[in-house]
């Protein structure tokens, strides 16, 4: 059907005109009725947030949410846009998204006025009716309301004072839309103040001058809860005037943080020959460290440890791997505990430290973090199972090293040595002996369960060895491995 180019085609064509809410609700109506899935691409909120959210729209309600960083909150906000219309007619050259049938700008009026039943219209889609702003202190009332435009002022030969002079801000070019704030607290009180009174009253003044815009939007907004840092806050009008306050959150089951993982982590390199194998226990000692930083009290918890952390140490995994298949020629990338320590880099950027965290230092915290964080995994596949003989073995004076570049001809070399270790390794999984790299992985998650369970040690090299003494009787903490360098002894 062809779209209507004048008013009178659109009264003629029997267009209905909508407030925002209301076309955002008759469609969030429409797929839940044919059982569409809502917001693609977020997981672990099914029985939280989007319920919330969805009981939200059918208030028709403006919207915050709250919650740490790396919550997917701006998907969220974004996805907002699959329940808006496909497109909408506005006047031709309004800079507002004027609504034929009721526009709320001077240049909208008066062209109504002027042509009539033949005012031009435009179609607009659902994306540019999105408009999105990260809030800082340095925004200002003319940048989300408007203000007065002398240059169009002497041009069109108007009064400062005249409406047709305001060169309109992100708000009023969000009409008939979602407009989205980013970080609210950080936006400063006078401008939040500008806010709730266009929210509520539907008038602003710019520049003294008095103007009445009667806007039509989803106002949406992001946050961290407000207790984070003194950064600012949002005031109680403005807040009063929010009708639902939605708590996002971290994953709560390991698995779901591993779905999050291979939804959003690259790892399907281009131009590669050599195939991809990233084990299971591996993608969930990465998704545990974050689980362990989160815990961890030496890491600032009001802050948070962002769902981006697992997702970057995935990647460094994976070409840390990839680095020691093209190095040594072989055909499988099969990531290993190895890699997850040379992604350390990948780690330490996504954690804000408390004092004492400070005092030992991020990169000793995220090797903690990782040897916590695998002996929470071992225990999960190794309950039961000795390595009793593989353990004595490190006791009778032996080492090991399987450094992040050796081959896997090297590395089955070495672990042929260690008496029990590989046929015992490969119990949980369903792992071929013929299977090297998976082999190899398996047997070095074993050395390093093993090492969290402080019955072998590990040096700084990367190297495994029998435990020291000092440390039979304790489970092993990073202040243990500092003494051992003589950083604290």
């Amino acid at each position: 059907m062809q779209e209507p180019k004048t008013l009178g085609e659109l009264k003629e064509s029997g267009y209905k005109r909508v407030s925002v809410k209301e076309e955002l609700r008759t469609n969030l109506v429409r797929k839940l009725r044919a059982g569409e899935k809502l917001f693609p691409g977020i997981v672990g909120y099914d029985e939280t947030v989007i319920p919330q959210l969805v009981n939200a729209v059918l208030s028709k309600h403006n919207i915050i949410l709250l919650g740490l960083r790396g919550q997917a909150k701006s998907r969220i906000i974004r996805q907002l846009t699959d329940f808006l219309d496909e497109s909408i007619p506005i006047i031709a050259g309004s800079e507002v998204n004027d609504d034929p049938f009721k526009p709320i700008s001077a240049f909208g009026r008066q062209t109504l006025e002027l042509h009539g039943d033949m005012t031009q219209l435009e179609w607009i889609t659902r994306e540019a009716r999105f408009v999105e702003k990260l809030a800082t202190p340095d925004v200002t009332i003319a940048d989300i309301i408007g203000d007065v435009d002398p240059i169009k002022a002497a041009k069109s030969g108007h009064l400062l004072s005249d409406e047709l002079t305001i060169h309109y801000g992100l708000l009023p070019r969000a009409n008939r839309g979602i407009f989205a704030i980013n970080e609210l607290p950080d936006l400063a009180g006078k401008i939040q103040v500008g806010l709730f009174n266009i929210m509520q009253e539907g008038d602003v003044q710019i520049k003294g001058y008095p103007v009445r815009l009667p806007l039509d939007v989803l106002l949406v907004f992001s946050a961290n809860p407000e207790d984070y840092t003194a950064r600012g806050k949002i005031i109680t009008p403005l807040k009063d005037r929010i009708g639902s306050e939605i708590l996002t959150h971290y994953p709560a089951e390991l698995q779901t943080a591993v779905e999050i993982t291979k939804q959003e982590a690259w790892v399907t390199r281009d131009g590669l020959s050599q195939r991809l194998v990233i084990p299971d226990f591996i993608r969930e000692v990465i998704e545990q460290i974050a689980f362990e930083a989160r815990d961890d009290s030496r890491v600032d918890r009001r802050s948070g440890v962002s769902q981006r952390l697992p997702i970057t140490v995935t990647e460094s995994v994976v070409s840390n791997a990839e680095r020691r298949a093209l190095l040594t020629g072989e055909d499988d990338i099969v990531p290993r505990i190895a890699d997850i320590y040379a992604a350390i880099p990948s780690m330490t950027g996504k954690m804000e430290l408390e004092y004492e965290g400070e005092q030992v230092g991020a990169n000793r915290i995220a090797k903690d973090l990782i040897k916590r964080a695998a002996g929470e995994v071992f225990e999960g596949y190794f309950v039961g199972i000795d390595f009793a003989g593989t353990v004595r073995w490190f006791e009778a004076g032996n080492s090991l090293r399987l450094a992040d570049t050796a081959s896997a001809e090297e590395c089955l070399q070495l672990l042929e040595a260690v008496p029990e270790l590989i046929d015992t390794a490969l119990i949980p999984f369903t792992i071929k002996r013929s299977e090297d790299g998976l082999v190899i992985a398996g047997c070095e998650f074993v050395l390093e369960g093993l090492y969290a369970e402080n019955k072998i040690s590990r040096n700084e090299e990367g190297g495994y060895t029998a435990v020291t003494k000092a440390k039979k009787d304790r489970r092993g903490m990073i202040y243990d491995d500092l003494t051992e360098t003589g950083k604290y002894s």
